[in-house]
């Protein structure tokens, strides 16, 4: 992250300086070669080291900037996730989004996209017996100060999962699980999650709540919400019991 920072400013520094630089040169030629009484045109072919010096320096400069923020994207997606991060699969589709969280058990069960379908809108791997008390919510409930890891999909077209408090952006591609989004809050509150690709007529629709609670009243809503769905699955399993004994 520190060396994300420093990319920034070096950019932004050095486009201050490009940006003095320019408007320097444009000041001193409007001055310098303005029309006056006595003094005629003088037309240039131009200047073959100028134009080769021009040519090579933002050459290289870009080349630099690529190779370092290409070394910076792959520090950020591809960093370590703390062990005891919050892991939420959220699957975007038109025109909402659909969120899971881990059971009692704290593992979240396994997905495939190619899984996926009407009945199954997260892809749960029904053999995997951890995904049996996962349960869902309609908004992203997260503790403050804890690292929350995010699984990103999409059902249909392209999304994006947008909270410009968090200066995150990020797709969710259809055919794809995004892996790398993860963060840390720093303090409470509520904001939303948008979505800021052109999705289709209820784009402008497409929202989330977000709350970030103080841990401990995440982890009582965290407990409500998990006993809740283990009630739902014990009762399940009473159903199924009585139906195969009848």
């Amino acid at each position: 992250m520190v060396t994300f920072f420093i990319l920034i400013n070096f950019i932004f520094w050095l486009t201050l300086a490009v940006f003095v630089a320019t408007q320097t040169v444009y000041i001193v030629y409007l001055v310098k070669y303005r029309r006056r009484p006595g003094h005629k045109a003088h037309y240039s072919h131009g200047n073959n080291t100028l134009e080769f010096w021009w040519t090579i320096i933002p050459t290289a400069i870009f080349l630099t900037l690529a190779i370092w923020g290409n070394r910076v994207w792959h520090d950020l997606t591809q960093g370590e996730i703390p062990p005891d991060a919050i892991t939420v699969d959220i699957v975007s589709y038109q025109f909402g989004w659909d969120l899971r969280y881990a059971g009692a058990d704290r593992q979240l069960g396994k997905s495939d996209i190619e899984l996926m379908t009407l009945e199954n809108k997260y892809g749960v791997d029904p053999a995997d017996p951890a995904g049996k008390d996962d349960f869902t919510s309609t908004e992203l409930v997260i503790p403050v100060g804890k690292t929350v890891h995010v699984l990103l999909r999409s059902r249909d077209v392209i999304h994006s999962f947008y909270v410009p408090a968090f200066r995150l952006y990020q797709d969710a591609v259809p055919g794809r699980t995004i892996k790398w989004v993860h963060f840390t809050t720093t303090q409470t509150g509520e904001l939303e999650i948008a979505c800021s690709q052109l999705c289709g007529t209820g784009h402008y629709n497409m929202k989330a709540k977000i709350r970030i609670l103080p841990v401990e009243e995440y982890e009582k809503w965290y407990a409500d919400k998990s006993a809740a769905a283990l009630a739902a699955l014990e009762d399940e399993t009473v159903t199924e019991v009585v139906a195969v004994n009848n």
